[in-house]
């Protein structure tokens, strides 16, 4: 598998946080992977051959060729039915919203089609996209199809990104009563915005970009032993680690550094 990020350009950094691409040359074992869940929600060009992805019920279902995926809140598994070939726009926690008038929250541990969200707009940069010889033109493309969609008026909600900051920011375990003073807010305010505009809570994201943080850092061996990793990620002790490790990755620790997991390694390894 071969990975390339891009940055945006400056139209679109406020609300993109990276366009990224994901190709194999041939096909190879199909196995199953694990996605985690990172706080951010995707744009997705399969280029290549689509994905299968299962349901917590255990059943498969084809993912769309073309599709937003909302908020995840628990392990995306995934598994390549050919070749890969994948262009992603990854947007900020809070960046997807500009661009769709589609209820955010509604689209949680969900693949959207682009037709859904975006109607014949959504048919024409997927047939364009996918037709592109390379990943420059596709970036051109999506960039114009974004920005097509923003105003003078379009910015994220001011409360959601000063507070969205001081998650990304804090080097100790933050309440929700601390980020509710800072930002002279009331608890189900702030809930509100964030279900609204990013789609999940304060609390949620929190725990999600700690997990990340402590994850990068783990398939990275920038740790010494299983108990540190858990206490320098601001883990109360290692069953709170480990509990909330198993609810975003549906593995423990331990079983996550086997090093099955292919495809997760490859983007936190090299971010």
């Amino acid at each position: 598998m071969h990975y390339e990020t891009y940055i945006p350009g400056d139209t679109l950094l406020p609300f993109v946080k990276c366009y990224w691409t994901l190709e194999s040359l041939e096909v190879g074992e199909l196995q199953r992977q694990t996605i985690v869940p990172d706080g951010c929600m995707e744009m997705i060009f399969h280029y290549g051959d689509a994905y299968r992805q299962y349901l917590p019920n255990g059943q498969a279902v084809l993912q769309p060729k073309c599709f937003v995926i909302g908020q995840l809140t628990q392990p995306l598994e995934i598994e390549p039915t050919g070749t890969t070939g994948i262009f992603s726009v990854r947007f900020h926690p809070d960046g997807f919203l500009p661009f769709t008038t589609f209820p955010v929250k509604e689209m949680e541990n969900k693949a959207v089609a682009l037709e859904s969200l975006f109607g014949k707009k959504g048919t024409a940069i997927q047939e364009q996209v996918l037709n592109a010889l390379n990943t420059t033109e596709r970036i051109l493309l999506i960039e114009q199809f974004l920005s097509d969609f923003l105003t003078s008026k379009a910015t994220i909600d001011r409360i959601v990104r000063a507070t969205v900051a001081t998650i990304l920011s804090a080097d100790v375990p933050l309440t929700i009563r601390e980020l509710t003073q800072q930002n002279k807010i009331s608890r189900r305010s702030l809930e509100r915005k964030f279900s609204t505009t990013i789609g999940l809570s304060p609390k949620q994201l929190y725990k999600t970009l700690r997990l990340q943080t402590t994850l990068k850092r783990l398939l990275n061996k920038k740790f010494t032993n299983l108990t540190t990793l858990a206490y320098d990620g601001g883990y109360y002790d290692q069953t709170h680690f480990i509990k909330d490790f198993k609810e975003f990755t549906g593995h423990t620790p331990k079983a996550f550094y086997g090093g099955h997991l292919e495809m997760s390694s490859l983007f936190y390894s090299s971010e």
